[in-house]
């Protein structure tokens, strides 16, 4: 053979740029490196076969990650030429230890030369190769600091270390090479979370506008604080009693932002979407429900998470409860409200929408029922005792248990008294 092919190289001597050739073979379908062979097939013989042949082996084996050596045979021919044959490795991407997995480290065969490998050829290779799991995959981005992260497990209350890496699937088991659950927890997490306020419900003319970034632990944090700055409290005053009410209850907010993170699709480099309206809050992730699930199962309590480790680590620091009772919180919080967060679904996304339950009751027709003179006595009890018992208002109005039951059911259908504790501890206070 005299001349180089899609599967053969010549070196005249030893150089590192072997490391690339044995790298673009593993990467692609073999092949052999010939050293001691100029360019025009010639054996030009090395002058030491023995050194250089100690000194290509353990260049092989230190240079190139993940280890491809098992996947290289060595010999050395008419005691002047080395023969490296490179099998296709079953771990790909391989690349250079000291470039790391991105196109100036990582090489592909093309023709009869070795060329940096495009992003998305080295995105194939780790995909092949690790699955289809986002959070499980290699990191195209080594170089990774936690020092988020290790805040957030330190104010929760859970030990952080390099030691507990592979348990929370950091990094993977056979090499220990971070994971893109990795990237995500690191401070060079390259997804954001965006919120934008606007004056009108279309959404089209801003009020203002914030993107979060970092780990996501600081972007969870930074939301939420910027949320609570959108989340108004009106005060109703009715006789001695003043009653604040916020515009969304604050566990709807968090159990709503923490869905968008743990759930949404990562392999998507968008970003997370929160629109805030004077009526509404929408919080958008992109990823659709996984097959086989529907918004009404959601709404049931049924889930079925796309990042399991993700979702295992905010568990651990007690984040989330257990699977699936977020979505179900939040609307046991809307219970009593007339209109209901809704979810909305397509391929691509998933989003709730949170009412504004202030806005909700202003906008609410005034009530059509008048006031009875009963009613107004039960009021009058209220206002000056602060609350009013199933017993109490038996023997105000001087009626029956089940006459009882019924009016204070009418008054808080009314929207004039609302409830607090059950059986012998319920309680009415003004609404």
């Amino acid at each position: 053979m005299n001349f180089e092919t899609e599967n053969i190289e010549f070196k005249s001597q030893f150089t590192e740029d072997i490391y690339k050739e044995v790298i673009a073979f593993a990467n692609t379908d073999g092949g052999i490196v010939y050293v001691g062979i100029d360019n025009n097939g010639n054996a030009v013989g090395l002058t030491d076969v023995d050194q250089e042949y100690t000194r290509i082996t353990n260049g092989i084996r230190d240079a190139i990650m993940p280890d491809v050596t098992m996947f290289v045979r060595f010999t050395i021919q008419e005691n002047k030429v080395v023969r490296i044959t490179v099998s296709e490795g079953s771990n790909k991407p391989y690349y250079l230890k000291g470039k790391g997995l991105k196109p100036s480290g990582v090489y592909v065969r093309q023709g009869t030369s070795s060329v940096p490998a495009s992003p998305e050829q080295i995105r194939q290779m780790i995909k092949e190769s690790d699955g289809d799991t986002f959070e499980e995959m290699r990191s195209m981005e080594q170089e990774l600091t936690f020092e988020a992260a290790q805040r957030a497990f330190k104010l929760y209350g859970v030990e952080w270390g390099a030691e507990k890496y592979r348990s929370l699937g950091i990094t993977q088991k056979k090499d220990g090479i971070y994971t893109n659950l990795a990237l995500l927890l690191s401070d060079q997490c390259a997804h954001t979370t965006k919120i934008a306020v606007f004056s009108d419900d279309a959404c089209t003319v801003f009020r203002d506008s914030k993107e979060f970034t970092g780990s996501i632990f600081k972007q969870f944090e930074d939301a939420v604080n910027y949320l609570a700055l959108c989340n108004k409290t009106s005060s109703v005053i009715k006789g001695v009693i003043r009653t604040d009410k916020q515009d969304y209850p604050e566990e709807a907010i968090r159990e709503a932002l923490l869905n968008a993170i743990v759930h949404r699709d990562y392999s998507f480099s968008g970003s997370i979407i929160i629109n805030v309206t004077d009526n509404k809050m929408e919080f958008i992730s992109l990823g659709g429900l996984l097959p086989g699930l529907s918004p009404d199962d959601i709404r049931s309590g049924i889930s079925q998470p796309r990042n399991k480790n993700l979702a295992e680590v905010f568990h651990r620091l007690r984040l989330i409860e257990s699977y699936g009772t977020g979505i179900r919180r939040i609307f046991n919080l809307y219970a009593d409200c007339p209109e209901q967060p809704q979810i909305e679904v397509t391929p691509n996304t998933f989003k709730i929408v949170l009412p504004n339950m202030n806005a909700v009751a202003a906008a609410a027709p005034k009530q059509a029922s008048p006031v009875t003179a009963q009613m107004q006595k039960v009021l009058d009890y209220i206002s000056e005792h602060g609350q009013i018992t199933d017993e109490e208002v038996q023997s105000l109005l001087g009626i029956k248990k089940t006459r009882a039951f019924d009016l204070m059911k009418k008054m808080r259908n009314m929207g004039l008294v609302q409830v607090v504790g059950r059986g012998a501890e319920k309680l009415y206070l003004a609404k």
